[in-house]
C-alpha cells in the first residue's frame, strides 16, 4: 500500500493531501530513510511522522484497504 494511503486509513493524519504534504516536506520516514508519499510500505515497517517538535514514531502490525474508525489503532504499535 502507498504510504499517504496508509497514514490516512491507519489515522495518524486524518487526511490523504496533508499527508501528502508531510512527505513532500520530508517530515515522514519509513525505516529512517525519507520517504515519497508513493513508498510502498510493508508489515513490520517503522514510520516516523514530524509534527513541529513532536515525533510519532509506529510499526505497522497490518494493512488493510478499509478499516472502521475505532479499529485503525490495531493497524500499528507506537514505539
Amino acid at each position: 500500500m502507498r504510504l499517504d494511503k496508509y497514514l490516512k486509513v491507519s489515522r495518524l493524519i486524518k487526511r490523504r493531501t496533508i499527508a501528502n504534504e508531510a512527505c513532500d516536506a520530508g517530515r515522514v520516514t519509513v525505516n529512517d530513510k525519507v520517504a515519497k508519499a508513493s513508498t510502498d510500505v510493508k508489515v513490520g515497517d517503522v514510520i516516523s511522522v514530524k509534527f513541529g517538535e513532536k515525533t510519532v514514531t509506529a510499526k505497522i502490525t497490518s494493512i488493510t484497504e478499509t478499516i472502521h474508525k475505532e479499529d485503525a489503532k490495531f493497524m500499528y504499535e507506537l514505539m
